[in-house]
């Protein structure tokens, strides 16, 4: 959901010199990290390439992990019914494992200061939507334990990218982080990303040590918030829509793959499963 942002065509050749395509990799992973929105789905649709491509993954042996900013409503369906190892949900506030018929769900923060912060995401709210004309709150927001989640794009239409800025501008002026995916700014209270849950995950579930992650895990991603995992994890992908915030991106992905969204993912699913063999 990027088609509002103006491409620099010099840019994008430059960027796209630099990183690998994903048909280049060539080495074994257990593991696959990988984003959802844009990377898996396009337009908010999960296509039935980018899903066999799933399945595929998971019929190989490869643990499939989504790393997203979407809410624990859709995490707990998503560890749940996807051929998936676990969820790292609203930007790393926590993870969902369905394992042995039961579900198991681990938190940042215990129950007493996830209700604080929920309170002065709620009064944030309030200050956002009355300060940034057309933005709004996210669809899903209520499903949400986490963070605070404002749309500028999904259902609403596109704001220009100095609006986008001041709903990060006012998450960082009371203290809480943001970040910016290809639908939502994201924010909340504590010192955790992505990468920070994704760690815990692999460490508590499967014994796999920080650094041994990044021998034997991927990353799959396609927007600013995945930096941090652009950054710490060398096999690093994104689908070729990455190109529409890769001036943002200072740590940017060792390969892109030639195509968008779902059949971006389905490109890098295929060199993964090639390097396995």
């Amino acid at each position: 959901m990027t088609s509002h942002i103006n491409l620099d065509l010099r840019k994008i050749t430059r960027y796209t010199a630099e990183m690998k395509n994903a048909s280049e990799f060539s080495s074994p992973l257990r593991f696959l990290l990988t984003d959802i929105d844009d990377t898996l789905t396009d337009e908010g649709h999960l296509g039935p390439e980018a899903y066999q491509a799933l399945w595929n993954l998971h019929n190989a042996g490869i643990h499939v992990i989504p790393v997203t900013g979407r809410p624990a409503g859709w995490c707990e369906m998503i560890a749940r019914v996807w051929p998936v190892s676990g969820i790292v949900g609203e930007n790393g506030g926590f993870y969902f494992r369905y394992h042995g018929k039961k579900m198991l769900r681990h938190f940042f923060f215990d129950e007493k200061i996830q209700k604080e912060n929920r309170l002065k995401l709620q009064q944030l709210e309030k200050e956002i939507l009355e300060k940034v004309p057309g933005c709004d709150l996210a669809s899903d927001q209520f499903c949400r334990l986490m963070d605070l989640a404002i749309d500028f794009c999904e259902d609403v239409p596109p704001l220009p990218k100095s609006e986008v800025q001041k709903i990060v501008d006012l998450f960082h002026a009371v203290g809480a982080q943001a970040k910016v995916s290809s639908i939502h700014v994201n924010g909340w209270f504590g010192s955790y990303d992505k990468l920070t849950m994704s760690l815990r995950f692999l460490e508590k579930e499967f014994g796999v040590s920080a650094e041994e992650a990044k021998k034997v895990c991927g990353f799959s991603g396609d927007s600013p918030n995945d930096e941090p995992m652009f950054a710490y994890f060398p096999h690093s992908f994104a689908v070729a829509n990455i190109q529409n915030f890769i001036d943002q991106i200072k740590n940017k992905p060792t390969y892109v793959s030639k195509d968008r969204g779902g059949l971006g993912f389905t490109e890098i699913a295929k060199a993964i499963l090639e390097s396995k063999t």
